[in-house]
């Protein structure tokens, strides 16, 4: 009898939903980096990401909740003239792709992260992507690794019609930009 007490006792508390509440601030170290790929009819290219723009600590505020971690105000702001393509023709195309002037940063809002049941070594993540004055939620999964630096990793694929972006046309049309662009990152995070 008091086996059963003591397990009926375990799962009423289970059955309660537990919240916990914190916040900190994080740096981006210069041993991270955040590639766009792409692919044009004829060959490849990739914007690298100056990774040592991320002087300054990102905010953090959370809720865990049971398995879940609901983020609040938790975003990563890129400045869209800090990617290189590799030429400055190229690094053209990718502002005026991105109609960087008029958005000239590209917001990356934190949302929520869970577990990944298909998948036990990586996470979901749950993102507001905003490119070009449009925001779309995006989940990718997410590898999560390490102790005192953190390192998120990930691939998050785009069409860029999505983002009401036109994929450019060079050389008379015989050059053209394909719709799906992939977002690489490694990020390593340390608390602040």
């Amino acid at each position: 009898m008091k086996k059963l007490l003591f397990l009926v006792l375990i799962m009423s508390t289970f059955a309660f939903t537990v919240v916990i509440t914190g916040s900190t601030s994080v740096l981006i170290t210069p041993s991270s980096n955040l590639v766009i790929k792409g692919k044009t009819n004829v060959s490849s290219f990739k914007c690298e990401y100056d990774i040592f723009k991320f002087k300054n600590p990102i905010p953090v505020f959370f809720q865990k909740i049971d398995n879940r971690m609901v983020f609040e105000n938790t975003t990563l702001i890129l400045e869209n003239n800090c990617f290189d393509c590799g030429g400055k023709g190229i690094n053209s195309d990718f502002q005026e792709l991105l109609k960087s002037n008029l958005y000239p940063k590209t917001r990356l809002q934190l949302k929520e992260i869970y577990p990944d049941r298909n998948n036990e070594n990586k996470v979901l993540a749950l993102i507001d992507i905003s490119l070009a004055g449009v925001t779309k939620s995006c989940k990718i999964p997410v590898t999560l690794k390490g102790d005192d630096i953190l390192i998120i990793e990930g691939v998050l694929n785009l069409n860029i019609c999505d983002f009401n972006l036109e994929p450019p046309k060079k050389a008379l049309g015989l050059i053209v930009v394909k719709e799906l662009i992939d977002i690489n990152f490694h990020l390593e995070v340390q608390e602040h």
